[in-house]
């Protein structure tokens, strides 16, 4: 039997190019007068996305349309999709066709035009192997159509644009480790497509000329150099010199110990990927996460809704964290955001220690309450992290805190700082320039909850369209850069980094990998002193620590009690800073509730000259007689 044929012209393209496609299709079976033909682009009207063609030929560029092999124009109509901003197109044959009469369907520039690219229509921003486009058939014309025809277009990487130059964070000295280095075009894709005679140039501060490596640009767009090392202490920074366009790339800072016992780790607990959704499409989700963002950890983070996550979904994504997690190389965690009361419970991602754990759902009779989840659990089995906290309609107001399960707080994410208020000084706000939008509600402030005597580590979100963020993007709410979260820990799989996490020996960022080291008395962030067992505190606070950034460090910002005590203004990439605190302890602590001891607290505020910043978790320090120690 005869099958049909789908080819697209061309069947190769460069993300992001602007031209004009042709899909020809010819047919298996005789179509008669007013057969129907559904074209689908399978796009979902995002930025990246493939473009979406209009139907009106009229608009002189970016259009659809069909031509038969007489020449004859069909015109298409739009069809609108349920649940969909995008429409399919439909095509009316005017005349019969018989077995192997070929339909064009043309997307780009309209008929009889000459510049087929100025005036096309834009490939998709993301590479894609077989990126199908459908063709339904509906013979009889009455919208009976059959299981689809697929016509495939293959994505590749454009120009070489950048060099990114993925690396540990913390190395010890004379100790080997490896480097990635991946040829990205201006679209973040990996690619090959450079000139023939393009030359790369590998160096570092403190170079022996041994090292003075020369690389080529790779058929894969990446290459892994092994074995690289730094005999002395200190921050270097990997540099790539494009000798052909001068061009210099960077990578993160990586500092240098004498020795090391210690790791830290970047990735994100609450966000997903603008290219690849994190639910239905999870198992891409996580490559992207651990090959193009070379993230070390990642959580899964849908909403608890069945609308949002039905069971299959919940087993897919199940099973996919489980497969994906691979100690030493990227840490998976199975997590969901649970959305309760406002004020009392707010929005919290649930993040399960171990596979293979159910969907608590806040409308099922067991799980419609913290207070029933957290009875019916214990610390062991997961952490539960408020997040959002300020956005008013979500907040949480941190009157139940719970400091068994809430060991650490997500303080920003894309959509913004839950810190304090703007009017207080936050840098990034939740804010919106519409009416349609969220604003703070500083009932839900992260400073507050501090003062009040509650105590948790520091993380932060990334970008989430989902859930109650879903109709963020229909308003003018205000959007920043997702963050980071970093935490310390000594190895690199699930229990090490669930223990950093609980000791809160984490931190938060806008985005950028800021090196951080936070210590009081010699006590990392997180941490809990007194000055039972360290009575010279109450005289001298010795606040000590480092910070090496992406870009130059406009200040760094030691905060008591929320307030800024002392800024320093490095004006350099990297800088140690010490400062000794020696105003009388007792005259700025903090009261707690009846029966504990008053207390203070510190921590870090960094910024950089390009607008990100970083925060420590804090150090808090009981101000308790010798006496009290029991």
């Amino acid at each position: 039997m005869r099958r049909s044929i789908c080819i697209a012209e061309p069947h190769v393209a460069r993300a992001g190019v602007t031209s004009t496609w042709r899909f020809h299709y010819s047919t298996n079976t005789p179509l008669p007068k007013g057969a129907k033909l559904k074209f689908d682009i399978q796009s979902c009207g995002r930025d990246i996305d493939w473009d979406v063609p209009t139907s009106h030929l009229e608009e002189g560029a970016d259009v659809i349309y069909a031509t038969l092999e007489d020449g004859t124009l069909l015109e298409a109509e739009e069809v609108e999709v349920p649940e969909s901003y995008i429409p399919q197109y439909e095509f009316t044959l005017p005349s019969p066709l018989k077995i192997g009469g070929k339909v064009t369907i043309v997307m780009g520039a309209p008929p009889k035009a000459k510049d087929l690219e100025r005036l096309g229509n834009r490939c998709q921003l993301t590479i894609q192997r077989r990126r199908p486009f459908l063709l339904y058939i509906d013979s009889k014309g009455k919208g009976n159509y059959e299981e689809p025809e697929t016509f495939g277009i293959d994505i590749k990487g454009g120009n070489l644009y950048a060099i990114r130059i993925l690396t540990p964070s913390f190395v010890a000295k004379n100790k080997r480790f490896d480097i990635t280095v991946r040829f990205e075009d201006e679209y973040g894709n990996l690619t090959n497509s450079a000139p023939e005679d393009t030359l790369i140039e590998l160096t570092y501060e403190h170079l022996r000329e041994n090292l003075n490596w020369k690389l080529f640009v790779p058929e894969t767009g990446f290459v892994i150099l092994p074995n690289l090392y730094f005999n002395e202490t200190g921050v270097y920074r990997i540099q790539l010199k494009n000798l052909k366009t001068g061009a210099n790339y960077f990578s993160s800072p990586i500092k240098c110990f004498s020795e090391n016992d210690r790791n830290l780790f970047w990735g994100l607990f609450h966000g997903e990927s603008e290219r690849v959704d994190s639910t239905e499409n999870i198992e891409n989700c996580l490559r992207h996460f651990r090959d193009d963002r070379h993230l070390n950890f990642y959580t899964s983070s849908c909403f608890d809704s069945t609308e949002e996550t039905s069971n299959d979904i919940w087993k897919l994504i199940s099973q996919n964290i489980a497969d994906f997690n691979e100690e030493d190389r990227f840490i998976t965690f199975l997590g969901f955001q649970y959305q309760g009361e406002d004020k009392t419970e707010g929005i919290r991602l649930i993040v399960y220690i171990k596979d293979n754990r159910p969907l608590l759902r806040q409308k099922e009779t067991k799980s419609s309450s913290l207070g029933k989840i957290y009875k019916t659990h214990t610390p062991k089995d997961f952490i539960s992290i408020p997040s959002f906290t300020m956005g008013k309609g979500t907040v949480f107001d941190f009157k139940n805190f719970n400091s068994e399960y809430e060991r650490v707080v997500e303080i920003y994410n894309a959509w913004g700082c839950s810190l304090k208020t703007a009017k207080e000084g936050n840098p990034r706000p939740i804010t919106s320039l519409g009416r349609g939008g969220v604003e703070e509600d500083d009932a839900g402030s992260v400073e507050k909850a501090l003062k009040a005597g509650h105590r948790f580590g520091f993380i932060a979100g990334g970008l989430d369209d989902r859930g109650i963020y879903s109709d963020f993007y229909d308003s003018e709410q205000v959007q920043y850069t997702p963050g980071f979260t970093g935490v310390i820990s000594p190895k690199h799989n699930r229990e090490s980094i669930m223990d950093a996490l609980f000791k809160r020996n984490c931190y938060a960022t806008t985005g950028a990998k800021i090196i951080v080291g936070f210590y009081i008395a010699g006590h990392p962030m997180g941490g809990e002193l007194s000055t039972a067992k360290k009575p010279g505190l109450s005289v001298n606070r010795h606040i000590s620590g480092y910070v090496a950034g992406e870009d130059t460090i406009r200040s760094i910002e030691i905060i008591r009690n929320g307030e800024v005590i002392h800024t320093l203004y490095p004006q350099v990439s990297y800088c140690d800073y010490t400062y000794d605190d020696m105003e009388p302890l007792d005259q700025f602590t903090l009261k707690r509730e009846k029966g504990l001891s008053p207390f203070v607290y510190y921590y870090l505020q960094v910024t950089q000259e390009d607008g990100h910043l970083a925060w420590t978790s804090p150090i808090w320090i009981d101000c308790l007689a010798s006496a009290e120690t029991t």
